[in-house]
Parts: structure tokens; sequence; C-alpha cells
């Protein structure tokens, strides 16, 4: 089942490449104290994620942020070295941190899986995006059958 709004973020541990290697962070240390906008991909790379969801939030990073965001966090169900990758390939800088949900933990544990078996992807995040306050959600955008719609950078942006 999803998580609802006013439901509190399970606990996981995620990772991010740093400049000395893969780290370890959990969601307490990514959302404890904090406002956090995280937005979910199905995939590092591909296409809809690359061209459009991921760029939006680099160009509205610092118009989010001046809304009193802490962190704007991207997670998709991949290895930590692919959203390193990705994160190089991509220019992000210390805009978006890219968090690894290798295992599909976190993604499980907020009820937002999705099985691309059929397309050869396995089991990946639906795309999404939440707005959430001290651990808890505030709102959250979720996309249907593949659209990039709701939970785009703007519209997140206008909920602030």
């Amino acid at each position: 089942m999803s998580i609802l709004i006013g439901g509190k973020i399970p606990k996981a541990t995620l990772y991010y490449m740093s400049s000395s290697g893969v780290q370890k962070i959990t969601t307490d240390e990514i959302f404890t104290g904090k406002k956090v906008i995280i937005f979910a991909v199905p995939g590092a790379f591909t296409p809809s994620c690359s061209e459009r969801h991921l760029p939006g939030f680099l160009e509205y990073a610092d118009q989010i942020k001046a809304k009193g965001v802490d962190t704007i966090a991207c997670i998709s169900v991949n290895d930590p070295y692919v959203m390193g990758a990705w994160a190089k390939d991509r220019n992000v800088g210390n805009k978006v941190l890219m968090l690894a949900d290798g295992s599909g933990e976190f993604t499980k544990a907020v009820g937002q899986e999705l099985n691309l078996l059929a397309k050869g992807l396995g089991i990946r995040s639906r795309r999404y995006a939440m707005i959430i306050e001290d651990g808890v959600v505030k709102y959250q955008a979720l996309e249907e059958g593949g659209k990039l719609e709701v939970s785009t950078a703007e519209n997140i942006l206008e909920k602030l």
C-alpha cells in the first residue's frame, strides 16, 4: 500500500556517491528536522528521467530551496555507481542528492514498486514526487501510465 499524506517516512538505508566513494545514509539522516523534496524515477539514464524529470529539478533547484527546502533528492532503484555516473553526466553537483535504492527497500516500504519485468527492466519505482517535513509526507504527486505531469519540479514549486 502506498504511503499516505500524513504518513511517516519508513526507516531505510540508501546510498550515494561522494568524492570518497559509496556512502550510506539513513532516512532519519535525510528527513529528520528537515524539509525535503524527494522525486523518484524508474531508472537513471532513461529518456523521460534524463531529458525532463531530473533537468527540471536542476533548473528550479535554487527557487525550490528559496522556499525553505533543505534537500532535493532523486531516488531510483539503481546502484550507487549508476546514480553517481548519472549525476556526473548531468552535472548535478550539489543541487540534488542522488540516492540509490538498489534493492528497492525504500521503494517497497513506501508502496511505489513498479513491475517492469515484461520490459526487461525488473522491479523499479513508480515516478513520483513528495514534499516531506520532518519525516512526514505533506504532499505527494503520483504519476500514472508512464506520464510526467504532476511530479515535475514546476508543479512541486507551486505546491511549496
